[in-house]
């Protein structure tokens, strides 16, 4: 289960790296820098927080497969929905109603945070028996 989700983890944060990347490059290129706050929560919660904890699952062996699962899960949908709330309620493409985008944000935020409560609690999980 751990190596799935390691995958899995580490190919969601390749393509927010890439998103980060072009979305920083639009910045330079412009001139504009309307989507910093958007950029770095690209980079840093779908990035490098998605990124470490598909190590993490690559490096140690958990006990509930059940709980990796409800983490992996948390952390895709929690990362997605922050970010492409923020960039709804912050940039409102699209005449989209500002209620949706709001609550499509703070859902995505809420189910980000739940994922980080579960890593907490995932790390307490790990299998600490030495195979010999």
């Amino acid at each position: 289960m751990e190596t799935k989700w390691s995958l899995r983890l580490i190919r969601l944060a390749a393509i927010f790296g890439l998103l980060g990347a072009i979305l920083g490059s639009h910045m330079a290129g412009s001139g504009s820098y309307q989507f910093r706050p958007i950029h770095a929560h690209i980079l840093v919660v779908g990035w490098l927080t998605i990124f470490a904890w598909g190590i993490f699952y690559r490096v140690y062996k958990v006990k509930s497969s059940k709980l990796v699962a409800a983490h992996g899960w948390t952390a895709v949908i929690g990362s997605i929905g922050l970010t492409a709330g923020m960039w709804l309620n912050a940039l409102k493409p699209f005449d989209i109603n500002e209620t949706f985008s709001l609550v499509f944000y703070i859902v995505g935020g809420t189910v980000l945070l739940i994922s980080f409560g579960l890593f907490i609690i995932t790390t307490f999980m790990i299998d600490t028996k030495e195979d010999k």
